[in-house]
């Protein structure tokens, strides 16, 4: 498979160096000058691309930057890009850090952003912690299979996501479509919490989306007063222990 992955970030990066490990061809962009890009595309296993070439003759694009960063993207990035190739969106919103956005009151993150790229997208990889996605997979099968959710419109689209994930080391949860896709953002018990198939299919089915935004900001505010930016593994029992208590008070 030809994917192009446009952010080389915590998750962009894994992504590219799994998919070239597994033998598809990788292209990446990001927004650093072609010598330092080509540098990192080649400790990948990738190829650098500037930001339209990223988009040009791939089967999959995978957007994986910080959510304020899509407005800035070139407007007309994905109209030549034909219909079938399959686009995913990993990003997340903070309101610290991009800033208030009233939209988000009535529609998912990812039917913001398929405004904004006017693209039908599937979400995926964004409920998931850097240090789970980089050292937690387990081939297919395995006790304890972490599980990832996946969100979108179209349902062969989703089937090529799922096969992605699967080459990442774990299993895929269908959540539905994507103005469902609410139920894996920040502040729900499917965010970044590791759970297996079962279990993220009840955390998707338990989340509340009038909730959800209070518990990302008390979370992140949380973890901004902390002296120094806890572990992956305080992090990860901070969102359990959270979700946990919230469970428990219903």
């Amino acid at each position: 498979m030809r994917i192009g992955i446009i952010g080389t970030g915590a998750i962009g990066s894994i992504l590219a160096e799994r998919f070239s490990q597994a033998g598809h061809h990788v292209k990446v962009t990001n927004t650093r000058a072609m010598p330092e890009l080509e540098k990192i595309a080649a400790s990948l296993g990738a190829t650098a691309a500037t930001i339209h070439d990223v988009v040009k003759d791939v089967d999959a694009i995978i957007f994986s930057m910080p959510f304020g960063a899509y407005k800035d993207l070139p407007k007309d990035l994905l109209k030549a890009v034909p219909q079938d190739v399959v686009v995913m969106d990993t990003s997340n919103y903070y309101p610290f850090r991009d800033g208030e956005i009233a939209e988000l009151e009535q529609i998912s993150e990812t039917e913001y952003i398929s405004g904004i790229l006017n693209r039908p997208l599937v979400k995926v990889f964004n409920n998931i912690l850097e240090h789970t996605l980089k050292y937690k997979g387990k081939t297919a099968g395995a006790e304890g299979r972490i599980a990832i959710s996946i969100a979108g419109d179209n349902e062969e689209h989703k089937k090529v996501v799922a096969q992605l994930v699967d080459i990442t080391g774990f299993d895929t949860v269908d959540a539905g479509s994507l103005a469902e896709s609410w139920r894996q953002q920040p502040g729900t018990p499917a965010y970044c919490t590791e759970l297996n198939e079962a279990e993220l299919k009840k955390a998707l089915a338990d989340a509340e989306k009038g909730k959800a935004p209070a518990i990302r900001d008390f979370i992140m505010d949380d973890l901004r007063r902390k002296p120094t930016w806890p572990s992956y593994e305080e992090i990860l029992a901070g969102n359990r222990r959270i979700q946990m208590g919230r469970n428990q008070n219903q």
